[in-house]
């Protein structure tokens, strides 16, 4: 059996077994946490907050917060999801309602993952305990994502490998770039 072949069984088998194994209850937490990071709302109340009451810090990291979660949405969804057109998880896998509720975009990757882990991993280096506030529902969007049959696991690792990087461009470029500028 080849690796691609490995990896799609092993992807199914996964979100089959994510969907049928959330109780009811804590299905509904998860839609609640991704309803209320729909268009970013989630990330950009969160950034309003630390420029607020952040002082320096806070701004910058909502800055940092806010420009990430910008270039993970440009990635994953701007340029990724047009190239891959990967279709969503067979309803068949989702032995739930929920299905019905879910994008006609391509499965490949979550940009809702990517966006959430952007904007937690350029928070948290310059305010620690935002970003381990945030980190809790960037968690749960992820779970949710496969959960609700909307991607398949591997479509969550690469969103938040690309949340990731999109944070360290975010945080390294801008010294990169003046150094550059400085020799």
């Amino acid at each position: 059996m080849s690796v691609t072949r490995t990896l799609r069984e092993t992807d199914r088998r996964l979100t089959g077994r994510t969907a049928s194994r959330v109780p009811a209850g804590c299905g509904k937490v998860l839609s609640a946490v991704e309803e209320c990071a729909e268009s970013s709302k989630l990330w950009c109340c969160a950034a309003v907050v630390m420029a607020a009451c952040g002082g320096r810090r806070g701004r910058l990291a909502a800055a940092a917060g806010l420009t990430a979660l910008a270039v993970a949405q440009l990635a994953a969804n701007g340029v990724c999801k047009q190239l891959a057109d990967r279709p969503r998880p067979p309803k068949e896998l989702i032995p739930h309602d929920e299905v019905e509720d879910r994008p006609d975009s391509s499965s490949f990757p979550s940009g809702h993952t990517a966006a959430a882990v952007a904007f937690t991993a350029a928070v948290a280096p310059t305010v620690p305990a935002a970003g381990a506030l945030c980190a809790v529902p960037a968690a749960l969007i992820a779970v949710e994502r496969v959960q609700s049959g909307a991607h398949y696991p591997s479509d969550v690792v690469a969103g938040a490998v690309i949340g990731l990087g999109s944070a360290w461009l975010t945080r390294n470029a801008p010294r990169s770039a003046a150094r550059l500028w400085a020799s």
